[in-house]
């Protein structure tokens, strides 16, 4: 046989890695608490950030639910994370007791065992019960600054002791590690959602005022570590604790002619957390439609 009637020379065999798909970029991990039901406003902002490409840790407290008016939802946590798994987010849902001072280690030490360093933490967990000056208990009092003031001031700290910055990214972001808050690489956020509501609702109005306070200074004392920190306030959001009247008179006093939905308040929390919303930072942001206080 001469050279040139000699067999074509086979192609090398190939392996199941020459085919694998590139691995996947690290997404961002936010941390949002107070995810307990699907209609509320936690999980309208969980499930808007699993689809702008984060990964989502949230908290959830079943007592809380159960001794108020709509009652808990069976499975809801469950259900939740399996909607946002379904967006293509890993998952990690922690039962929290926010009564309890050593909770907020404890939720940061499950969302990185499982997930991995916290980028964005937004606090939308609330103790709310209906009382004004003159017949507030002392118990309910402490209990609404225990959870909507203490609570957070917790969670905030524990992020500001564990946040390192480079695995800040945003989604979008290709800024890279950030040492320090240099324009273009602001990393970290911190939102919190609040409320103006005090009259008939003193103890949960003045914890929450409180509550403001913490968040922007958590925008100048955390700076150096490239975080932005803001408060939102939704407005009159109905996610099942309105009556009728209720519903119609916010309805009327509400210039645009409706109330807010979960998704007008994780609209701006997805704003501010991306790249584009990083210039934004130490504000108290009303997104209600124009309602008055």
């Amino acid at each position: 046989m001469t050279t040139e009637e000699q067999p074509p020379t086979a192609p090398p065999p190939t392996s199941a890695s020459d085919h694998a798909p590139a691995p996947r970029p690290a997404r961002p991990i936010a941390l949002i608490t107070g995810v307990g039901r699907s209609i509320g406003i936690g999980a309208g902002i969980a499930r808007q950030l699993a689809a702008s490409g984060w990964d989502i840790a949230f908290t959830y407290w079943t007592p809380y639910d159960r001794r108020m008016e709509w009652g808990a939802e069976d499975g809801a946590a469950a259900s939740i994370a399996e909607e946002l798994a379904g967006a293509g987010a890993r998952t990690a849902a922690i039962e929290a007791d926010l009564t309890d001072p050593d909770t907020p280690a404890r939720i940061f030490d499950g969302a990185e065992q499982r997930l991995g360093p916290v980028t964005a933490l937004v606090l939308s967990h609330a103790e709310s019960v209906d009382s004004g000056l003159l017949d507030t208990t002392v118990e309910a009092f402490d209990r609404h600054f225990t959870v909507n003031t203490r609570a957070s001031w917790l969670l905030i700290r524990e992020y500001g002791l564990r946040f390192r910055g480079g695995s800040g990214s945003a989604p979008g972001d290709d800024s890279g590690p950030a040492p320090s808050a240099a324009p273009g690489t602001a990393m970290g956020r911190i939102i919190a959602l609040t409320s103006d509501h005090t009259v008939g609702n003193l103890p949960y109005g003045a914890s929450k005022g409180a509550l403001d306070r913490i968040t922007l200074a958590a925008a100048h004392e955390l700076a150096h570590l490239g975080v932005t920190a803001n408060v939102v306030n939704p407005g009159p959001v109905d996610t099942g604790w309105m009556n009728d009247e209720l519903r119609t008179s916010l309805t009327r006093g509400t210039p645009l002619g409706r109330l807010g939905t979960p998704q007008d308040t994780a609209h701006l929390v997805d704003f501010l957390c991306s790249p584009q919303g990083q210039w934004v930072n130490g504000q108290l942001l009303k997104s209600n439609g124009g309602a008055a206080s």
